[in-house]
């Protein structure tokens, strides 16, 4: 009691009556407190004193590690028009079953025998390839022969041309000696008139050389009109020889130009046949693609279309599917300050929702419900939200991580730090610093190999 009231009941009342009174009255009732209060004052100084694993907190979702094995949306390839369904959500499909039928929509498709049909067409171009191939090698056959003609004629020819030479000069030869005898005999003629006018002669040997005179004569124009006729041959014979090279150089290259015509139209053959074999293989592949299958084994989770006659475009997604098999990693997020902390095989302790868990931030082997995990990568740049992404694996050296886990799901991580006491930990978190910087033991090795090298 203060006794601050004018108003004094301490008389009125009976104090021994009452032990609460009595008990507040007593001279020792001090000391018991002050022995309280050391007591517990004792006991945090020594909580102080304790050792506390420095942590980062962070929230984060349940993913998978290979990017294969998350969660597919399944996408039509053609446009078609739903005609059967196969499955039904949350139904368990092997990798290759049967989802989906859908059918075609298009009208440069709806010829029931369009395959059947472009293979006549490929064989019927096929056929005419073959015939611009026999015509071709008809052609150079008959270039071939054409060659072998011209020269066998242009031989015959030169042949002709060079006896026809030889004609010209015998011809010649022969007008020369014609030449010769006329003026032998005219000599004689002239000698035998002078002789006979002196009486030696008579005229009867006058007129016998007269007559040989003539002869001579005679002899001369016939050897210089064989002569004549010779060269006649022998200009012949050269016309003959320029017609043969050009008869034969016009029939040639007429059939060297048919055969570039047969080359022409059998490379547009042979590029015909290569676009109906490239538009058969696209209706072989297209005319598969009528049924979706499922690409993995999996869960069917959602389907984005439904019912019957339902059309569908290119590449519009139908259903979802989430694989069987799968790794499951902790894809958590941490902010720029703390990101130089985190290094490659950092501990990290784990609570996922749906788990119950007692957790001591400070003293993870005193927290219960809690997973093992080792920082497996980092991301080199920042995601949209302002912090690095980091994937967790499960510790091959701690318990397994719950089976029925499921991709998706939250959980709240702790990455341990540097073992420090619990007054330190009190002055960081009221003065807002960082946890303690530390460097892993690779990152400590690597520094202490550069320092070795470096001069």
């Amino acid at each position: 009691m203060l006794n601050i009231s004018e108003n004094r009941v301490i008389n009125a009342i009976k104090q021994t009556d009452y032990k609460s009174l009595a008990y507040i009255n007593r001279l020792d009732s001090g000391r018991v407190f002050l022995k309280i209060m050391g007591v517990l004052f004792g006991i945090t100084m020594v909580f102080m004193f304790l050792p506390w694993t420095q942590n980062i907190r962070s929230y984060g979702s349940l993913t998978t590690l290979k990017p294969n094995q998350r969660p597919q949306t399944i996408h039509s390839v053609i446009a078609g028009r739903i005609e059967k369904w196969y499955v039904q959500e949350g139904e368990f499909v092997e990798k290759g079953d049967t989802i989906l039928f859908i059918s075609e929509i298009k009208d440069q498709y709806f010829d029931p025998d369009l395959i059947l049909r472009t293979q006549t067409q490929l064989k019927a171009k096929q056929s005419a390839v073959k015939s611009y191939e026999e015509k071709v090698k008809a052609l150079e056959s008959q270039i071939e022969a054409l060659e072998q003609t011209a020269d066998l004629k242009y031989n015959q020819a030169q042949n002709k041309y060079k006896q026809a030479e030889l004609k010209v000069e015998s011809d010649s030869i022969k007008l020369e000696a014609a030449q010769t005898n006329f003026e032998i005999a005219d000599r004689q003629y002239k000698r035998f008139e002078e002789l006979q006018k002196d009486g030696l002669k008579s005229l009867t040997d006058l007129e016998n050389r007269r007559l040989i005179r003539q002869k001579s004569v005679a002899e001369r124009i016939a050897a210089e009109n064989q002569l004549l006729s010779s060269k006649n041959e022998l200009i012949n014979a050269k016309v003959e020889l320029t017609s043969i090279r050009a008869q034969y150089r016009e029939s040639i290259s007429k059939a060297k130009s048919e055969m570039q015509t047969a080359l022409s139209n059998l490379y547009d053959s042979e590029g015909a046949v290569a676009k109906m074999n490239n538009e058969l293989t696209n209706y072989t592949i297209r005319s598969g693609m009528y049924f979706v299958k499922a690409p993995q084994s999996g869960y069917i989770t959602e389907t984005i279309y439904s019912g019957i006659g339902e059309t569908i475009k290119e590449g519009s997604p139908i259903l979802t599917i989430m694989p069987s098999e799968y790794e499951l990693v902790v894809e958590l997020y941490v902010r720029p300050i703390d990101l130089p902390l985190v290094h490659k095989g950092q501990e990290v302790r784990i609570q996922f929702d749906g788990w119950p868990a007692i957790v001591f931030s400070g003293w993870p082997n005193t927290s219960y419900g809690t997973y093992g995990g080792e920082v497996y990568a980092i991301d080199n740049f920042i995601s949209p939200n302002g912090m690095y992404r980091v994937l967790v694996k499960p510790d091959p050296e701690q318990p397994e991580w719950p089976k029925a886990l499921r991709v998706g799901g939250g959980t709240n991580n702790m990455m341990l730090l540097e073992d420090v006491p619990v007054w330190y930990e009190l002055w960081r978190q009221i003065n807002g610093f960082p946890p303690n910087f530390y460097v892993s033991v690779e990152g400590d090795a690597k520094e202490v190999q550069k320092s070795n090298v470096s001069p």
